[in-house]
């Protein structure tokens, strides 16, 4: 039960995980589609947010104090995805906008259906 209970916020990732996957695998609206893919890549930081914490550890600052150090790659590489992110999902909406102009409707299967009929 400890081990169930020490790992908690790995089943959170994993949990964030399989509903932005779901969402994104079983929805038809564009924009859901995108909420979901932001839910699984919010995941995807909480991990590597987990894996660069080490317990008991400092940051990575010389001192006779501290033997034992944080890696702080984790955290700058997590600060990057989310500015990329930002800047995906931000294009992706602008798409979604374009793509409403165009077909009239951000339904993927009408807008299947329109492109099948010509």
């Amino acid at each position: 039960m400890t081990t169930f209970l020490g790992l908690y916020n790995y089943w959170i990732v994993i949990f964030l995980m399989m509903s932005g996957f779901y969402i994104v695998i079983s929805r038809g609206n564009l924009v859901k589609k995108v909420i979901g893919l932001n839910i699984f890549q919010t995941s995807v930081f909480l991990l590597y947010i987990t894996i660069g914490k080490v317990q008991g550890a400092t940051a990575p600052i010389v001192d006779e104090r501290f033997e034992t150090y944080s890696n702080p790659l984790p955290s700058v590489l997590i600060l990057t995805a989310i500015v990329v992110g930002i800047a995906t999902t931000s294009v992706a909406l602008a798409l979604i906008v374009r793509i409403r102009e165009a077909y009239g409707t951000i339904e993927e299967d009408e807008i299947q259906e329109m492109e099948r009929e010509g």
